[in-house]
Parts: structure tokens; C-alpha cells; sequence
């Protein structure tokens, strides 16, 4: 019987160190396949995702969310519960 084999883990950093020595091909694939334990489909995959989401790092960050005017909302509640209260008192209460 073989025992079960779990599933391995990468970090994203291990992902980026082995994608970015792929992406300078000072090595051959095969060869960085059995320095980092991996296939050479699962390096070439984090090659293209590398290659595609690279763009990611250069994208300025929009202005951060204004937070939104809550005074309204308190202003409603307020007169929510003042109503509330009213209609306590001048209907009977429901059986």
C-alpha cells in the first residue's frame, strides 16, 4: 500500500523566486526542475502567470475610498426611533 501523499504548499515567494529564475533562462527548464523538486509544466505555468500579473506592479493606486457621510444615517435613525416611540404609545397593544 502507498501511503496517502498530501498535497504540497507553496509560498509566494518560492512561486516568484523560481518564476523570476525561469523568466532569466540562465538555466534550462529541466534543470531548475530538479534543483526546486517541480515539473517543468508547474515552472512554466508560474512563468505565464508571472509574465501576465507583472503589470499588476506598476499600476498607481486610485485615491483611497472618502469614508462615507454617516451623519444622515444617524439623523434617520433618530427619527426612526422617535416615531417608533410615538406609535408605542398611541396604539393599543395587539393581542
Amino acid at each position: 500500500m502507498n501511503p496517502k501523499r498530501t498535497r504540497r504548499r507553496f509560498t509566494a515567494e518560492f512561486k516568484a523566486e523560481v518564476a523570476l529564475a525561469a523568466l532569466t533562462e540562465r538555466h534550462p527548464l529541466a534543470e531548475l526542475a530538479t534543483r526546486y523538486q517541480l515539473s517543468v509544466e508547474q515552472i512554466s505555468r508560474w512563468k505565464t502567470q508571472l509574465r501576465q500579473q507583472a503589470v499588476h506592479v506598476f499600476v498607481e493606486p486610485g485615491p483611497a475610498a472618502a469614508a462615507p457621510d454617516v451623519e444622515p444615517l444617524y439623523a434617520a435613525i433618530g427619527r426612526l426611533q422617535m416615531e417608533n416611540q410615538l406609535l408605542k404609545k398611541t396604539l393599543p397593544p395587539c393581542a
